[in-house]
Formats: C-alpha cells, structure tokens, sequence
C-alpha cells in the first residue's frame, strides 16, 4: 500500500503583487517535486505581471518592477506552464501540497481566465482533487495556540521540526509546505488512513468550519466581517492567513 512518504509528491508557492486573488497577480511561483524513489525536482518562474509592484509586496518577496521587466516571462506563457504542470500532476494522482492552499489556486485561477488560459479545474474536471493544505489539517489538529501570527509559514514549520535557511522566496515555501505536510502525516497517522477523495472531503469540511468560526470571531468587532468560505474549488475571494 503506497503511503505519503513513498509517492511522488509535489509542492507549489507563488508570490504575488499583493493579498487579494481576485485583483492581484502572480510574479513569481515554484513547483518542487519529492519522493517516490526519484531526485528531487524544482521548476520555478520569473513573471512579468504587466502592473507594478507595490512597494510592500517586493519588500516580502524581493521582486522588484526592475527585476521582472528586465527577466520576467510573459504571464501567459509562465501561467500555462505552471497550470499544465499542476493538471499533469493531478491526472497522475500524485499529492498536490500548497500551505493555505485556497489562497495559491484562487490567485491561479483569477490570473489564467484573465489571460484567456483554461483553469485547472477545466484542463482536470471538478472531480475531488489529491489536494493537501498543511495549514488547514494544523488547526483541525492544533486548536488552539498562544501567540499572534503563529498560523503563519514560517511558526507552523517551527512546530513540526522543519527549518529553512531563506523564507519568502517561492522556492523555500513550497519545500517548507512539503516539509511540513511530511511530518503531519508522520504524526497523525489518521492523515494516511485516507484515501485522495475521503482526505479532499475531510479538509474542505475542516476549512469551512474554520472560516465559519474566524467569521464569527470577526463579527464581534465589525458586524459587517465576511471571510471566504470555500477550499478550494470555488476561488476565495480574499486571501487568508499569510505565508
């Protein structure tokens, strides 16, 4: 019986011009590819995204309006690279691990139809997909924890033994999200009693509830508070928890 530690699985991270999937854009991304008996792979790409880059985003990721005019791919290219790449992945049925992945495949999909590119779901159908989202099985697993941003990238990795030498870099989150979605399975072996269908279910129920219960908790302060609610096939439409 294949378990997630000795199938061929895969990682992704994109970097944007900002929080919002539905407006902003994707400037750089990165596919890292483990396991399954064969050398790791690593795919990344450079994206002009054709507005500028806010001065904050640059300042968490590094890429800058000068970098991306002089070295950037056109998006359509680099977008349908990295969307046939994920669809082949999906067809083949090998692990898709994205850390708050509704995030990630919302900004995807919003940046494929505006440059006329199909979206994942229509290259593979709207089947349950072999998607894992670290973030969303740490806080069904880890209810509560004390501390603010310790649902970020980088305190999550802390928490299950992983460390990195450079963060916020696509390359570096996506292994970070591998990493650590690695260790969940080794520590809650119920992850791995799952099937890819079952798993889906499971952390789509898990994330609404979570969304349900941040709403509320929001509301006691803005009446007005509304948080996406899906994961992740109905794109978000505000980006959730930082990377």
């Amino acid at each position: 019986m294949s378990t997630f530690a000795n199938v061929r699985r895969l990682a992704w991270d994109t970097e944007t011009t900002g929080p919002n999937p539905v407006e902003d854009r994707i400037v750089t991304a990165a596919i890292v590819v483990r396991g399954g008996g064969r050398d790791d792979r690593v795919f990344s790409w450079l994206i002009n995204p054709g507005v500028p880059i806010p001065a904050e985003a640059a300042e968490v990721h590094g890429i800058t309006d000068e970098m991306v005019q002089a070295d950037g791919q056109d998006p359509k290219t680099a977008l349908d690279e990295i969307a046939t790449n994920l669809a082949r992945a999906i067809e083949w049925g090998m692990p898709v691990v994205a850390f708050n992945q509704s995030f990630d495949w919302s900004i995807l999909h919003h940046d494929l139809v505006r440059n006329g590119l199909p979206t994942v779901e229509e290259r593979v159908g709207l089947a349950p997909l072999p998607l894992i989202d670290p973030h969303v099985i740490d806080r069904q697993c880890i209810e509560r924890l004390r501390g603010k941003g310790m649902r970020k990238l980088k305190p999550t990795a802390e928490r299950y033994g992983v460390q990195l030498d450079d963060w916020h870099t696509a390359e570096a989150d996506a292994l970070a999200a591998l990493l650590i979605a690695e260790a969940q399975f080794e520590r809650y072996p119920r992850l791995a009693d799952m099937g890819p269908v079952q798993l889906f279910a499971a952390q789509r129920a898990w994330r609404a509830e979570q969304q349900a219960s941040l709403q509320e908790y929001l509301r006691k302060s803005d009446p007005e508070a509304s948080c996406d609610l899906e994961w992740p096939l109905i794109p978000a439409q505000r980006g959730g928890e930082e990377s």
